[in-house]
């Protein structure tokens, strides 16, 4: 792999703007009069500060969050690594797009956008235990189109994917980053039995063995163990942070992109908040070893973005309280004595 077709995306990966103190500082002034015990919301308070800081605003808006799904298909289902077929994949971003599904409903419930990409479902990435993912150029021009996904006035970007076999893509990205062997960082995924969880793991260590000497960056790592939907969260993760956009990741394989972007440059993930612990196994690990703690434990392994979207709920009940409460002058209560 030659670094030049990933070097614009490396430069904006360490170049990204930083957080807006002065807004955090404005939160916290009108949250230290509002009626009720200094701190006594605990991470909610947070919320509100996090959406300030990337957003760059003293009162922070969520007039138009979004939920972005990237959908691909992966020739390492060839490996028997998926409860499901293929085909479910194209399935199931119909069943996004008609209202069917558990995200669906979540958005439609809360008022929260919800946009579907289809990556190029009928040309799955190369079988990465024998041949790379994707060529540089492919990937490359995928992470461009993540970037391009986000345009318009979204003022917070959850992601999250659908792909039938991407979590044993994702825990090949994570044996590449963080080291082990498949059997380290595979799970149930879809529903796999005992022999499939196996074929899972074999598929990684085949991965890992077959492409060893390739991964020697993050973006060769990307390429050739990767998928688009990967591929594509990690450019608007870049494009989020150039926007002020704040960005909700999803769980297991949503965070693989994440993981990417973290080992180019640790900080340029600080605009991202982690909604949940996924049930997957091997999620808690990587989380780990970014140092980011999830905002939820749920018990969830569902994907398609779920977890995201009911931690913006909560992001979004957060900010109307921090906007419509009285404070102790507007309500007439005495504050605490000093």
């Amino acid at each position: 792999m030659t670094a030049q077709a990933f070097a614009d995306f490396q430069d904006l990966l360490m170049l990204g703007p930083e957080g807006d103190e002065a807004a955090v500082a404005a939160v916290r002034a009108r949250d230290a009069q509002l009626t009720k015990p200094a701190g006594s919301m605990g991470e909610m308070e947070k919320l509100v500060e996090f959406l300030a800081r990337w957003q760059g605003k003293a009162t922070p808006t969520m007039e138009d969050p979004m939920v972005a799904i990237f959908a691909a298909n992966h020739g390492v289902t060839d490996q028997g690594v998926s409860a499901f077929p293929r085909d479910v994949t194209q399935q199931m971003v119909n069943n996004f797009t008609k209202g069917g599904a558990a995200i669906s409903q979540i958005c439609a419930l809360h008022e929260i956008n919800l946009r579907v990409f289809e990556l190029a479902l009928n040309m799955p990435t190369g079988d990465i235990t024998v041949v790379p993912a994707m060529d540089e150029r492919t990937c490359a021009a995928t992470i461009a189109y993540g970037m391009e996904a986000i345009a318009g006035d979204v003022d917070l970007l959850c992601i999250g994917e659908m792909g039938i076999g991407n979590t044993t893509v994702a825990a090949a990205i994570y044996a590449a980053l963080y080291g082990g062997t498949g059997a380290d960082w595979v799970g149930r995924g879809t529903g796999v039995d005992d022999a499939g969880l196996q074929r899972k793991a074999d598929a990684v260590d085949r991965a890992l063995a077959r492409h060893a000497g390739r991964l020697a960056t993050p973006f060769d790592i990307l390429a050739n163990l990767g998928g688009r939907e990967i591929a594509a969260m990690v450019g608007a993760i870049i494009a989020t942070r150039h926007q002020k956009v704040p960005v909700i990741v999803d769980g297991f394989v949503a965070t693989s992109a994440a993981a990417i972007a973290h080992a180019v440059n640790p900080g340029a993930i600080d605009h991202c908040l982690f909604a949940h612990v996924s049930a997957e196994s091997g999620h808690a690990r990587a989380l780990e070893e970014m140092g980011k703690p999830a905002l939820l434990d749920l018990g969830m392994r569902l994907g398609e973005g779920s977890g995201a979207a009911l931690a913006a709920v909560l992001c979004k009940t957060a900010l109307h309280l921090h906007k419509n409460m009285a404070t102790f002058a507007e309500a007439a209560v005495d504050e605490k004595s000093s």
